[in-house]
């Protein structure tokens, strides 16, 4: 089976995690502290604060900015679920704004027009407090519109950047934008602390806010014991932090190698009937995942089943998250309500990308999704 990613593991890591076993120290600690220097230097922000996982980054960033009940959060209509859960964990509600087909990315014209919208409306106008822009698959969404956008309507920017370190808008990095940047460190990022995340920012009271809550609410400035506000446990382990050290030193050479397999696919595909992803001219991707549109609708679970069939794990895009249960019952979502994250539901696929991907593989794997598409298309 030709694996859909496979995370860079070597001896490295395995050494990094051996030291920090034998250190004693395994919670948050002194690896954590290194770890958030190199990332914080890495997005070129003053600050960077490790926690658990990519979701509770997006949690805490929304709990700093003071974000409940009755505010307005404004995502993506395409995205891991997560982005949304969390204004919904917040008492918040989610408004959705449709996808661009090209980069998966939320659509700045629509954006501005339901900003527009709901500030014209004296039943939410006061209520729209933030806008959470997803750089969906590693590809940058439009942040020059987005912050622009967000400055004329008085909004803050959360960057759910989970995919998306390494890439960046107009040369400056992702999660260097807004008022946060949020990333993740699961396995099929660009790199891994197993389960992990970070929040980035230029904002020092926000920063200090963020690892108060991360810690029980401990003041990160106290010289004792000072639980200042009602906190959680969402630290990263100095075992996360060495593997995440390791994986930095890395990361440029991983997405060198990424961005090569990527121009492979795209020129085994470019006689194919598919739409491959679409890098916009200000934008430079790591490509966590390559994402491709297949030119008939409704036939990539299909496809997907077939091709694991034939020895190749292949997967959907993301998620139409309004169309999810909880979202289309909470605010009586219609099919046709966001009709690009619509065809990207049905059209979207997923194939593999990693660094133990060989030339042949590449060419077995689009050789394999041709022929499935042929078979499912003429059925």
């Amino acid at each position: 089976m030709i694996r859909l990613a496979i995370p860079a593991i070597d001896q490295d890591e395995i050494d990094a995690v051996t030291a920090v076993l034998r250190s004693g120290y395994l919670v948050q600690g002194p690896k954590v502290a290194e770890f958030e220097s190199a990332l914080a230097q890495l997005v070129g922000v003053q600050h960077a604060v490790a926690v658990s996982s990519g979701t509770s980054a997006l949690h805490l960033a929304l709990v700093a900015l003071g974000i409940g009940p009755g505010d307005i959060v404004i995502t993506t209509a395409y995205s891991w679920p997560a982005t949304a859960n969390v204004i919904e964990l917040c008492g918040a509600e989610t408004r959705f704004v449709d996808i661009c087909l090209d980069d998966f990315n939320i659509d700045v014209v629509q954006l501005e027009a339901e900003c527009e919208r709901l500030q014209a409306d004296p039943n939410t106008s006061d209520r729209i407090k933030a806008i959470m822009p997803v750089h969906a698959f590693g590809m940058p969404a439009n942040m020059g519109e987005i912050v622009k956008i967000a400055a004329k309507y008085g909004l803050n920017v959360v960057e759910d950047a989970a995919c998306a370190l390494g890439a960046s808008w107009a040369g400056k990095p992702c999660g260097s934008w807004g008022a946060m940047g949020c990333f993740s460190f699961h396995p099929r990022k660009a790199i891994t602390t197993g389960e992990g995340g970070v929040i980035t920012t230029n904002d020092t009271a926000l920063a200090n806010r963020l690892k108060t809550l991360r810690n029980h609410g401990l003041s990160p400035t106290a010289s004792t014991p000072d639980f200042i506000a009602a906190g959680f446990n969402y630290r990263l382990t100095d075992i996360g932090a060495a593997i995440g050290l390791a994986q930095l030193g890395k990361l440029e050479t991983l997405l060198a190698r990424r961005r090569e397999k990527v121009a492979c696919y795209t020129e085994l595909l470019k006689e194919a009937n598919v739409l491959p992803p679409k890098e916009q001219a200000q934008a430079k991707s790591v490509f966590q995942s390559y994402v491709i549109k297949i030119a008939d609708d409704n036939v990539n679970k299909h496809i997907i089943e077939m091709l694991r069939e034939r020895g190749v794990e292949s997967t959907i895009g993301t998620y139409h998250v309004p169309m999810i249960r909880y979202f289309r019952e909470k605010y009586a979502i219609q099919t046709g309500d966001f009709p690009v994250a619509d065809i990207a539901m049905q059209s979207a696929l997923t194939l593999p990308l990693h660094h133990e991907l060989t030339v042949d593989d590449q060419r077995f794997v689009v050789e394999q999704l041709l022929s499935s598409i042929t078979a499912v298309v003429s059925e």
